[in-house]
C-alpha cells in the first residue's frame, strides 16, 4: 500500500517477510523494531516509509494538523522532528551543531588534565587542585537527571541553548580566574553547562533520527570522544606550553559560539500543543537530587584521598547522602511532575539499561585511570606513549558501534549487549595473564578488543532503551542512564582506588629497602625518577604496581558480571519498542520518489508482543 521504500507488497514487509510484516522471522503483531502488522523493519505503518513514515508524516508517525504528544501542523508524534530535519541535507547543521556542542563536554577534561602543572605553578593550591576535575564532574552528574526532565517538559532546544551559554559563561570565568578557589568554583559552573550538553545531545540525536538509522549518529558521536582522547592532551599541552594555560578554556569559546548559531538558526522543534495548565517544575526535588549527588559523591571522590574511608568525614557524609535519598524519594513520590519519576525504575527495560551502564561506568575505571600508571610504571613508557597505549580503545569502539545494527536488527538489543559484554569480560580476565614486564603492544591489543567489545555493548542499550519511550519521556529515560553511568564511574574510581592500595600496601610489607611509598600515587611518582632507587627496590615496586592493576582489573571483570546478570535477570528478551499508527488525512511522506500517501494514521501504541511493558508491571508471555 503505498508509500514504503524498496518493500514493495500489500504488506509492506522488507525482503519477503511474512504476512504481519514481519523481519527476520518475528512473529505476526512486529518485529523487534515494534513493527505493526505491515510494518517494515524500522517501525513502519502501513503505507510507511523506511523511516518509519506513516501518511504523510515523520518517523515517529505524524498526522496533519494533531495534536497527540506534540503534534502541530504537519507536526509529529511525540514531538518527532520536522520534515526538514528528515533529510541528510536538513540534519547536517544540527548534527555539527550536536558534534561541536558533544566535543565541548569531551574535551574538557583531557585537555584540562596536561596543564595542571602550569595552572598550580601560576595560581598555587597543589593540596585542592584535583577538586578541578571532583568540582566539574560533580556538576554534570548531579545535574543530567534535571536537565532531562526540563528537555521533556520545554523542549530539548531552550535546554541545549541554556547548557552552551552556561558552558561558555563557565569558560570565560575560568579564563579569568584569579586563584586555585576561584577557578574550582567556575569549572563547577562549567560543568553545570556540561551537564545539559552530554544529555540532551544524546537526546535530539535521538529523536532526529529513526531506529535503523541512529548507529550512525551515535557513532559520530562517539568519534568525537575518541578524538577528544587523543587530541586533548596534545592541544593542552600545546597551549600550555608554548602559549598560556589560559587558552584551554578560552579555546571553548569559538566552539561554542558556532554550535549556539547552528543550534539557533537549524534546530526546529515541533509545535506542540499548549498544555491545559501551567507545568510544575519539580524544584523541591531538583534541590534533593542536586544535594544527594554532591554529598554521595564527594564522599566517593573524596574518600581514601583527603581522609581515610573509616574517618569521621567519611562517615558522615554517607550518612548524610543515605538520609537525603530517603527524603529525595519521598518529595519525589509526592511532586505531581518529579524530576526522576518511579516508572524510570519500575520498568524493567529501563532499570535493567540503568544497572547495566551503572556496571559498565565500574568497569571503565580500570582502563582510563590504572592503564595510563601501569603503562608508565611497569612497561616504563612517557606520558604521550602511555596515552596512546590507551587510546586505541577509542578507535574500536565507534567503528564496533557502527557495526552494532547489523547484530541487533537480526539478534535484538539485549542479546547484543550480552555478547559485547561477554566478550569484554574475557578480555578484561586476560590482562592480569600478560607477562611480566611485557610488549606496549600487548596491552593496546586487550584495551582495541576492550573497546570493540563495549561499542557492542553500549550502542545496541542507549538506541534500544530511547526507542522504547516516546518524546516525552525520552530526555528523561537518556538522563536516567547517563547518571547511572557517570556515579558508576565515581564508585569505580572509589572502590579499585581501594583495592589498588590495600594490594600495594601488601606487597610492600617485605620491600627489599625501607621507607618505600605505600600508596599507588606515591609509587608511580617515585618510579618517575628510578635512578633515586637500588635496581632491586625499582623491579619491587614495578612488580607490586603490576599486581595492584591485576586486582583491579579482575575487579572490573567482576563489573562486567554484574552488568550481564542485570541484563540476564532484568531485561526483557524483547525490547517493548514503540510503534506508531495512521492519519486520514493526505500529507506528502519522504520516500524514494516523493508521493502523496491517503492512509489511515495510527497513534502511537507499545505493540511488541513478545515484551509489553507498563509503569507497574510487564508480560513477556511469548
Amino acid at each position: 500500500m503505498g508509500g514504503t521504500e524498496a518493500r514493495d507488497g500489500t504488506d509492506g514487509t522488507e525482503a519477503g517477510s511474512d504476512a504481519g510484516g514481519t523481519d527476520a522471522g518475528n512473529d505476526a503483531g512486529g518485529t523487534e523494531a515494534g513493527n505493526d502488522a505491515g510494518g517494515t523493519e524500522a517501525g513502519n505503518d502501513a503505507g510507511g516509509t523506511e523511516a518509519g513514515n506513516d501518511a504523510g508524516g515523520t518517523e515517529a508517525g505524524n498526522d496533519a494538523g494533531g495534536t497527540d504528544g506534540g503534534r502541530g501542523t504537519h507536526g509529529t508524534a511525540e514531538g518527532r522532528a520536522p520534515a526538514a530535519l528528515t533529510t541528510p541535507r536538513g540534519r547536517r547543521p544540527v548534527v555539527a551543531a550536536l558534534m561541536l556542542g558533544m566535543a565541548l563536554a569531551a574535551i574538557d577534561g583531557t585537555i584540562v588534565s596536561t596543564a595542571v602543572p602550569q595552572i598550580v605553578g601560576d595560581l598555587g593550591g597543589f593540596t585542592v587542585f584535583s577538586w578541578l576535575f571532583s568540582g566539574y564532574l560533580l556538576a554534570v552528574t548531579v545535574t543530567l537527571p534535571v536537565y532531562g526532565k526540563l528537555s521533556d517538559t520545554f523542549g530539548r532546544k531552550p535546554v541545549l541553548i541554556a547548557g552552551i551559554i552556561l558552558f561558555l559563561i563557565g569558560s570565560l570565568l575560568c579564563a579569568a580566574a584569579w586563584n586555585m578557589g576561584a577557578l574550582i568554583a567556575f569549572r563547577v559552573i562549567q560543568g553545570l553547562g556540561g551537564g545539559a550538553l552530554q544529555g540532551t545531545v544524546q537526546t535530539i540525536a535521538a529523536d532526529l533520527y529513526p531506529l535503523k538509522e541512529r548507529p550512525r549518529i551515535q557513532a559520530k558521536l562517539s568519534t568525537v570522544w575518541a578524538t577528544s582522547a587523543v587530541a586533548g592532551p596534545v592541544v593542552g599541552g600545546l597551549l600550555a606550553g608554548y602559549a598560556d594555560w589560559r587558552w584551554i578554556f578560552l579555546i571553548n569559546l569559538p566552539v561554542g559560539a558556532i554550535a549556539l548559531w547552528l543550534v539557533v538558526r537549524h534546530l526546529h522543534e515541533p509545535a506542540r500543543p499548549r498544555p491545559k495548565t501551567r507545568p510544575r517544575i519539580d524544584w523541591a526535588g531538583a534541590l534533593a537530587v542536586f544535594a544527594t549527588g554532591t554529598l554521595l559523591l564527594t564522599a566517593l571522590v573524596q574518600g581514601g584521598v583527603a581522609w581515610p574511608w573509616l574517618s569521621a568525614p567519611s562517615l558522615g557524609l554517607f550518612a548524610a547522602s543515605a538520609a537525603l535519598a530517603a527524603l529525595t524519594v519521598v518529595i519525589e513520590r509526592r511532586a505531581a511532575e518529579p524530576i526522576i519519576p518511579g516508572w524510570v525504575w519500575r520498568r524493567r527495560t529501563i532499570a535493567s539499561v540503568n544497572l547495566a551502564l551503572g556496571a559498565m561506568g565500574l568497569l571503565m575505571v580500570a582502563p582510563t585511570v590504572f592503564l595510563p600508571t601501569y603503562a608508565q610504571s611497569v612497561l616504563g613508557l612517557g606520558p604521550i606513549a602511555a596515552g596512546f597505549v590507551l587510546s586505541v580503545m577509542t578507535l574500536s569502539w565507534p567503528v564496533s558501534a557502527a557495526l552494532s545494527d547489523r547484530v541487533y536488527n537480526r539478534i535484538g538489543f539485549r542479546l547484543t549487549a550480552i555478547i559485547g559484554m561477554s566478550a569484554a569480560l574475557l578480555i578484561l580476565l586476560a590482562f592480569p595473564l600478560l607477562p611480566y614486564p611485557g610488549e606496549p603492544w600487548q596491552p593496546a591489543l586487550i584495551m582495541l578488543l576492550l573497546g570493540a567489545a563495549l561499542g557492542l555493548f553500549q550502542l545496541p542499550l542507549i538506541v534500544g532503551v530511547q526507542s522504547t519511550v516516546g518524546w516525552a519521556e525520552r530526555g528523561t529515560t537518556t538522563a536516567s542512564v547517563l547518571f547511572c553511568r557517570q556515579v558508576g564511574q565515581s564508585i569505580g574510581a572509589a572502590v579499585f582506588g581501594a583495592v589498588a592500595n590495600s594490594v600495594l600496601a601488601a606487597r610492600l610489607l617485605d620491600a627489599p629497602a625501607p621507607g618505600l611509598p605505600d600508596d599507588l600515587d606515591a609509587v608511580a611518582r617515585a618510579l618517575e625518577d628510578p635512578g633515586a632507587l637500588s635496581a632491586a627496590a625499582t623491579d619491587h615496586l614495578r612488580r607490586a604496581v603490576d599486581a595492584a592493576v591485576d586486582y583491579v582489573y579482575i575487579g572490573a571483570a567482576g563489573a562486567a558480571a554484574l552488568a550481564l546478570l542485570a541484563l540476564v535477570v532484568l531485561a526483557p528478551r524483547r525490547f517493548p519498542v514503540i510503534t506508531e499508527t495512521v492519519s486520514t488525512e493526505p500529507v506528502v511522506s519522504e520516500t524514494v520518489a516523493t508521493e502523496t500517501v491517503t492512509e489511515p494514521v495510527v497513534s502511537e501504541t507499545v505493540t511488541e508482543p513478545v515484551a509489553t511493558e507498563t509503569d507497574g508491571k510487564q508480560d513477556t508471555s511469548a
